[in-house]
């Protein structure tokens, strides 16, 4: 009988396969660019002379551009691929067959999305909200609101790309639709898009009053780690059931 791999040594080695087969050049670069073009817009607005509040305009700006488009789109197109390129290449099987849980599997994959989307959203935001001249709490607003808006994102679109196929369009679905425009209309879709949270953690920093930014802010930060958890198990147990070999 085979020994069963422990938990740490399976995160690891899920970690390091699912990171080397994110980092190419293609997506590194394609998606740099767009942080670049968030902050060259952030740099334009900033040498503005109209600017009545700093503050306001930069939180708008991150929020409209960072938080609607940048972090959500950078975490699908890694957290989807994580597992579901592996699963369609059925070079899943490989860490599938071997004696070992599936969640350090699943949280494995997760860690190695985050691992590439953290800078690639962080760093260009940050600048953006330092180009803009928002002060000190536009910069800790924008780095918390973007860390937990790609721990959030990365653990949902793990589990999509385990669920579904062609997890892209499903996941452009959710950020596009669901929470650019059903999230508008009603309390319930809103508590369900993960952006109200990330807006509730700007608007409780700044004080700059944000649509669906109506939240608390330890609600901003909890409700999203309790639902990356949920994800992250319902991605584990997906991939215990699901037919791999």
């Amino acid at each position: 009988m085979s020994r069963v791999v422990a938990p740490g040594r399976a995160m690891r080695l899920s970690y390091g396969i699912v990171l080397r087969q994110l980092i190419t050049r293609g997506r590194i670069v394609a998606l740099a660019l767009v942080g670049l073009v968030v902050t060259g817009v952030a740099a334009a607005v900033g040498a503005a002379d109209d600017r009545s509040d700093p503050i306001e305009t930069g939180v708008r700006l991150i929020s409209d551009l960072g938080f609607t488009t940048l972090v959500p789109i950078v975490a699908l197109v890694f957290a989807s691929a994580a597992l579901g390129d592996m699963r369609e290449d059925s070079t899943l099987v490989y860490l599938w067959l071997r004696p070992m849980d599936r969640w350090p599997i699943v949280v494995g994959a997760w860690l190695a999305a985050v691992t590439v989307s953290l800078p690639i959203t962080l760093v260009p935001l940050i600048a953006s909200s330092i180009a803009v001249d928002g002060g000190s709490e536009l910069v800790g607003a924008t780095a918390l609101a973007g860390t937990v808006g790609v721990l959030a994102y990365s653990a949902l679109f793990v589990l999509i790309g385990l669920l579904l196929k062609n997890a892209i369009v499903w996941g452009l679905g959710y950020v596009l639709i669901w929470e650019g425009i059903v999230a508008a209309f009603g309390s319930f879709a809103a508590r369900l898009a993960i952006r109200g949270y990330t807006r509730s953690i700007l608007t409780s920093i700044t004080e700059v009053d944000l649509d669906l930014g109506d939240l608390s802010l330890a609600v901003g930060v909890v409700v999203p780690a309790v639902a990356s958890v949920v994800a992250l198990a319902l991605a584990s147990y997906r991939l215990r059931v699901m037919d791999i070999a």
